[in-house]
């Protein structure tokens, strides 16, 4: 299969929009959906991989949160990824991802990644030229591993414009409530916003593949951010998947039976596709 058309950032309409009544109708919707996607690999013993990464403020944290809300927490995992500790500096640097790794049936969400290594690290000049310049290939070999092994993994950009992201650290550092957010970090990084454009494109084209696609989310409206990030999730994870109501094995129906009180008409819609999922 011949890899997709890698993104570019210059080629993202960030004046992309969507109504709050919209946003809500359609917000309410992919969560339920996805509430059934997930029923659906806890049942099948499916494996997901979710991989957050874009600009300081763009929005992943308020994306992640909506999708918290649609998941059981007992098979959803988000790992927050910040500079690693002494232990993992002294390891190779996929090591602590690949503890992360999600079980059968779980879904891990990866709050930054292993795309580190070839951001910030290249950026920051914290790690040689030689070894960024590697992990394109560690990286696409470690991702391959994964699909091989079952697990489908959807790779999310979220990009924002310099004159959004400095209207959002402007909020975070007025609304005490988000001021926690905001760090000197962020500002050191916005000054390597070239640096970090030029990174992330040649990112998207060394590592966009046929089993891990790179897609942009235009982030300038954070309601926009949502609804494409929750639908490009649902469509990759659901895909060739049956989000209808497990069937009813026979020795459960009739184990039920002798225990509970249960119409005839409730009996036979067990077997119904149309069986509401409680969330």
């Amino acid at each position: 299969m011949t890899a997709p058309q890698p993104p570019h950032l210059d080629n993202v309409d960030l004046h992309r929009r969507v109504e709050t009544e919209a946003y809500l109708a359609q917000l309410a919707d992919l969560q339920r959906k996805l509430t059934q996607m997930q029923q659906a690999y806890l049942l099948s013993g499916r494996k997901a991989v979710i991989v957050f990464e874009g600009w300081d403020a763009a929005g992943k944290g308020g994306t992640i949160r909506r999708l918290s809300q649609a998941f059981d927490p007992r098979g959803f995992k988000v790992w927050p990824i910040g500079p690693p500790r002494n232990y993992y500096r002294e390891r190779h640097y996929l090591l602590r991802f690949m503890e992360r790794l999600p079980p059968d049936g779980g879904v891990s969400v990866f709050d930054r990644s292993w795309y580190g290594r070839v951001l910030v690290e290249r950026v920051e000049n914290l790690t040689p030229e030689h070894r960024w310049r590697a992990a394109y290939d560690e990286i696409n070999t470690f991702e391959r591993m994964m699909t091989d092994d079952g697990v489908r993994v959807v790779k999310l950009f979220f990009h924002i414009s310099p004159k959004e992201q400095a209207k959002r650290f402007e909020e975070r550092l007025r609304n005490p409530m988000k001021r926690w957010k905001l760090s000197y970090e962020d500002f050191r990084n916005r000054a390597h916003w070239a640096d970090s454009e030029a990174a992330t494109n040649e990112m998207f084209e060394k590592t966009s593949s046929d089993h891990a696609p790179w897609t942009v989310i235009p982030a300038n409206q954070k309601k926009y951010a949502r609804i494409a990030a929750l639908r490009t999730i649902l469509e990759v994870l659901s895909q060739d998947l049956d989000l209808g109501p497990p069937q009813v094995e026979d020795s459960l129906l009739e184990i039920a039976r002798k225990h509970l009180d249960l119409e005839p008409e409730f009996l036979s819609s067990l077997r119904s596709e149309e069986t509401p999922i409680s969330r």
